[in-house]
């Protein structure tokens, strides 16, 4: 079998599924090809926020932009992915970390984002229920969370309906530029031809951009994500720790039937090999004592389920988004080192707009894998391992 479009999309996370929805609306042609089933892996196991704040200036631009179609996903796909805007706020323990909550607010209100910071008796007031070791807050009203098992495939299913051809458990594992454009073929024996192909198969990239001469220094991690009893609704936003030491650095959210999502801390085991991640016992008992450090009321939960998936980590822990720099027609997104839920659509749209019309005005240079190739070498000894430890 062989089919033609304009665009091949190769992954169907997030990123990918948000790619064909944006470029279906300009009317390209996509095939969007997923080894799997869409939203499978990094796109559907993780905490489900989205958070603007704490990310890197640079990714701002995109962010906002994601914010915009969360906020008319419901409009635009036709269906409910459970984007709730009620905002995030992250606590710090440390006064180093407060400071930065001051910085870092001074320099997004350049970039279009405004938070408030709190400290001592104006943020107990705010929020009673803290554990007196919280120094400060920091608090992104528009922000907020949405559903991650619902978001890939729905914008899938909206990309199908205005044209898109999704293919599913169609594992890829051959890119080949030709004359015309691109020949992809899977494991299967399928072939499909594209003028150009945006590869953004998460923890998998690194495998295709390798056939180009573009190796990553990739690494899979598992989140360490859980789940508690239902309780009564008392945290409509989402709130975590901002610190550099990781074992503190837990977040929250509750869904409106009462349970509350946990996930946060050091990353458990992942292979990319065999799509499997796990939740380490040990890592859950860690969580929910700094849970009941930052909140002291959540002591008496009981965690009803653990999951994990298979992320993909870059050692900057920025993502790769942009044109390949070896190949005219290749386009990458991958590598969002467990941050890439909210800002997918914006990097979506960004992308779209810039395989339509062959530029965007979003600065994408920051996120070049130009960068590991200069790594590379200077490092000869650098390893692009598919496998975390």
């Amino acid at each position: 079998m062989s089919e033609r479009a304009d665009v091949i999309v190769i992954g169907g996370g997030i990123v990918g599924t948000t790619t064909a929805f944006f470029l279906s609306r300009r009317k390209r042609s996509v095939i969007l090809l997923e080894r799997g089933l869409t939203g499978q892996q990094a796109s559907g196991v993780n905490f489900g926020g989205v958070r603007r704040q704490g990310r890197a200036l640079e990714q701002l631009a995109m962010s906002n932009r994601a914010l915009e179609t969360w906020r008319h996903a419901r409009e635009w796909l036709g269906e409910d992915v459970e984007f709730l805007p009620s905002g995030h706020t992250r606590v710090c323990y440390h006064a180093h970390d407060a400071e930065y909550f001051h910085r870092y607010a001074a320099d997004a209100r350049a970039y279009g984002l405004d938070l408030d910071v709190l400290e001592g008796a104006a943020m107990f007031r705010r929020f009673p229920f803290l554990g007196r070791d919280v120094l400060a807050a920091s608090i992104s009203p528009l922000d907020g969370h949405a559903n991650p098992r619902l978001a890939a495939p729905a914008f899938g299913r909206a990309a199908a309906r205005l044209g898109a051809r999704i293919v599913e458990n169609a594992d890829v594992v051959r890119v080949e530029k030709e004359a015309g454009g691109f020949r992809v073929e899977s494991a299967a024996g399928d072939v499909y031809r594209a003028e150009q192909v945006l590869i953004c198969a998460g923890a998998w990239a690194n495998l295709l951009s390798t056939q180009f001469g573009e190796p990553v220094p990739l690494m899979a991690r598992g989140p360490q994500m859980a789940v508690t009893e239902p309780v009564p609704y008392v945290f409509p936003f989402s709130m975590g720790v901002y610190t550099s030491i990781k074992a503190e650095s837990v977040y929250f959210r509750q869904i409106p039937r009462g349970n509350i999502v946990l996930g946060g801390g050091p990353p458990g085991p992942a292979n990319a090999d065999t799509r499997r991640a796990s939740v380490l016992p040990e890592h859950t008992v860690a969580q929910m004592a700094q849970f009941r450090r930052m909140v002291p009321a959540m002591r008496p939960l009981h965690v009803i389920r653990v999951w994990s998936g298979v992320e993909s980590y870059l050692p900057d822990s920025e993502p790769v988004i942009g044109p390949s720099s070896k190949v005219d027609g290749l386009f990458y997104a991958f590598g969002f080192s467990g941050s890439g839920f909210q800002i997918g659509p914006g990097v979506g749209e960004t992308l779209a707009e810039l395989l339509d019309t062959g530029s965007t005005p979003i600065d994408l240079a920051s996120f070049s894998i130009r960068r590991f190739q200069r790594a590379t070498s200077t490092n000869p000894e650098i390893v692009t391992s598919e496998t975390s430890p």
